[in-house]
């Protein structure tokens, strides 16, 4: 059976969502294919940073996410060696903006991008197999023997993108380091200010971070040895290994957000990277054809961006391709009209990739370089670090958040 549309989005995630609402927001409909039978909600929560909630903005949907998330003041960072602990406000302070920072559930964005968007945009159990060209357009194969016919595709499956592929792209990269994602909630308050917790060096990196008063997202992020695969497998070997390395540097409050975490709410996943190099060289977009969130920038999380600029990613990709979409094609016959069509098309989505690509290159050898220096075990990287580059990597932070991606429309 064959199907048409005109906008077909592959991955129903922050990126699949945000770029779906946004298409709404400027009058174009969309159709979301997510192979899960449900929202995903991988990785329980993620820091949200300035650049997102402009993002957010844009969208018309930060009230309930901000309602329902506490503001965080600032990030301690803390040496696992040494147990200096440098702190880094977000609040504003003489001349300098401050920054508004959450750590957002991932659920409950998702359900609030799910609300806003048409009921059916969302189709749930639909795995894409393969895709191919017809004329201006192309075919989406299902698994389920379904074929969609779209003038426009984009990828935001994530990884391991079949959209991707498709365009060229390899698989993310490993970076040598897996990590262990979790929450917390608590029966009544956690006890913790609104601040980010940090702890790096001796080879791991973990921090705890409040989502509102009874309940708190955490990660231990550490160097995998071939021993450690079947304790990836099992959540309470899981738990044990983190409470055995998270050192003398970290509070009994700290420990006990372990302790409280339901075998449930832990989760281990490999991080991956993008080669920065290939969003410059690589197609981005290809005809009708584009990537978003993972799929274009997969990075490790040691800036905390990986969701905040998929948000960014669907702000931007909304705005150039209604703006190519709306254009009225002009043309005598209906296969002028249809090449008119397929030109703004093309256009909307190079000038989508032209803004994104080197913001995905800053972000991903940004967050891969501070990660690298905070885990390090090295003793040269470990005096460096300690004594001199504290400051400059918590700035790091703050300089790649400076950022606003606009609003939906251009005027």
């Amino acid at each position: 059976m064959e199907t048409v549309e005109d906008v077909v989005i592959v991955g129903g995630g922050i990126a699949g969502l945000t770029t779906a609402l946004g298409l709404h927001r400027l009058g174009v409909r969309s159709l979301v294919l997510e192979s899960s039978d449900s929202l995903r909600i991988t990785g329980f929560a993620f820091m949200t940073w300035t650049n997102a909630w402009k993002a957010l903005d844009a969208l018309g949907i930060c009230d309930s996410l901000r309602q329902q998330h506490q503001q965080l003041q600032g990030i301690v960072a803390t040496s696992t060696l040494t147990g200096s602990a440098s702190e880094l406000s977000f609040m504003p302070k003489g001349k300098r903006e401050g920054h508004e920072v959450r750590c957002v559930k991932r659920k409950v964005l998702l359900e609030i991008l799910e609300k806003e968007l048409p009921s059916g945009t969302i189709r749930f159990s639909s795995k894409v197999v393969s895709i191919e060209s017809s004329g201006h357009q192309k075919l989406v194969h299902l698994a389920d023997e379904t074929t969609l016919r779209t003038k426009v595709l984009i990828g935001c499956d994530g990884v391991n993108s079949v959209v991707a592929k498709w365009l060229g792209f390899k698989k993310p990269a490993f970076s040598g380091r897996s990590a262990f994602r979790g929450y917390a909630d608590f029966k009544g308050s956690h006890g913790f200010e609104p601040k980010f917790l940090q702890y790096f060096g001796q080879g791991v990196k973990y921090g705890f971070l409040p989502c509102d008063d009874h309940t708190v997202y955490w990660f231990f992020t550490y160097t995998p040895s071939p021993q450690d695969e079947e304790m990836e497998e099992d959540p309470v070997k899981m738990k044990q290994y983190v409470l055995s390395k998270l050192g003398e540097a970290s509070t009994d409050q700290a420990k006990a957000v372990i302790e409280t975490t339901e075998l449930n709410g832990i989760v281990c996943s490999p991080l991956r990277f993008r080669h920065p190099w290939e969003l410059v060289w690589g197609n981005i977009s290809k005809g009708n054809v584009c990537i978003a969130g993972d799929a274009l920038h997969a990075m490790t999380p040691d800036l905390g961006q990986g969701g905040c600029s998929a948000i960014e990613d669907g702000v931007v990709l909304a705005r150039c391709l209604a703006e190519a979409l709306k254009k009225k094609p002009s043309g005598e016959t209906k296969e002028k009209i249809e090449e008119t069509e397929s030109r703004m098309i093309k256009m909307g989505l190079q000038k989508y990739a032209k803004e994104r690509k080197w913001r995905g290159f800053g972000l991903i050898t940004t967050a891969y370089t501070v990660g690298f220096i905070q885990q390090s075990d090295g003793k040269v990287i470990n005096f460096l670090r300690d004594k001199m580059l504290g400051g400059f990597l918590a700035g790091l932070l703050l300089k790649r958040a400076a950022f606003d991606c606009g609003k939906l429309t251009n005027s």
